[in-house]
């Protein structure tokens, strides 16, 4: 399967598709420290990708059969894409704050583009490479501060533990990205992603066994649970594999930019998380970024058409 060249600017319709990427990821946050409050953090990812998974098999042609060649590959994804990932995070959050979740997960542009470039053996163009470091400039602006802050209650919304998981979450999602490229090309979103996020669920499946034990019986988790499945992880991942056919994986990337500005606000309403003055200043650095990163760039690459969807 060979790539082709971007050429094209983000459309309205691309733009829409990262607004509502942002929105979803970037809620993601907070609706797993409500469930976290009444669940064991190792039922979010069954219950997540499970929800998710259930939620896809309703999309027309996502339960057409995939050949037998390409389950390893679906099984590696389930596990490094999506079951990892959704694990770290609520194992993170039980010490940091949703907003801080939500920051480090914008440097996920970052992450990207250092992996991709490694994996196809090919730099970003300085253009790029520039709106990407902006990005991750902004989203440093943005962190600094609520890092070194405490919540109302008077303590620490971040620790050193905390954020290496969310960091190897990040890693999880960068790799996950490129492992899903060739079957991407071949299959759509909700075709290929129901039975990774199924994959994920069975990956998940033995931890959550035990993890039952430990929880508590809530609707506010029941229902948070429910909408970060079938949300934030089943309709989202579709519009994020529409939006990355659309204009290749580092520009897919753009809604992540946001995620730390939607989840900074969403924890200062419902968390009683501070925003400092200098975090408004770092949101207007993502935007610009965001922006710059939208341009096309000669060096992009799209999964090609040449080859007809199964």
């Amino acid at each position: 399967m060979d790539d082709q060249p971007i050429a094209t600017r983000f459309s309205a319709l691309d733009w829409t598709l990262a607004a509502a990427l942002a929105l979803t990821w970037g809620s993601s946050f907070l609706l797993i420290a409500i469930i976290i409050e009444h669940f064991d953090p190792a039922v979010v990812p069954f219950g997540r990708a499970l929800a998710g998974a259930v939620a896809l098999a309703f999309f027309p042609g996502a339960r057409t059969a995939i050949p037998r060649q390409h389950w390893p590959r679906i099984a590696i994804l389930g596990l490094v894409w999506m079951a990892l990932p959704f694990s770290l995070f609520p194992l993170a959050q039980q010490t940091t704050a949703s907003s801080v979740a939500g920051m480090i997960n914008g440097g996920l542009p970052v992450v990207i583009a250092l992996v991709t470039a490694v994996w196809v053996r090919r730099m970003p163009s300085t253009q790029r490479i520039i709106a990407i470091l902006i990005g991750f400039v902004g989203i440093t602006v943005i962190a600094l501060p609520a890092i070194r802050s405490e919540s109302a209650s008077g303590e620490s919304i971040a620790d050193l533990r905390g954020i290496a998981l969310l960091l190897a979450a990040v890693l999880g999602y960068a790799f996950g990205a490129n492992i899903a490229r060739p079957l991407q090309a071949q299959y759509s979103p909700a075709r290929l992603l129901m039975r990774v996020q199924f994959a994920a669920a069975l990956w998940s499946l033995p931890f959550a066994a035990g993890g039952i034990a430990n929880s508590q019986l809530a609707w506010s988790a029941v229902a948070a649970l429910a909408v970060l499945g079938i949300v934030s992880t089943g309709i989202a991942f579709v519009l994020f594999g529409t939006l990355l056919e659309r204009t290749g994986i580092t520009r897919a990337m753009i809604p992540t930019y946001f995620t730390p500005i939607v989840g900074l606000i969403l924890g200062a309403v419902f968390n009683d998380e501070r925003i400092a003055i200098i975090s408004v200043l770092g949101m207007c650095v993502v935007i610009t970024s965001a922006w710059m990163t939208s341009k096309p760039d000669a060096r992009d690459v799209l999964l090609s058409d040449t080859t007809e969807r199964r």
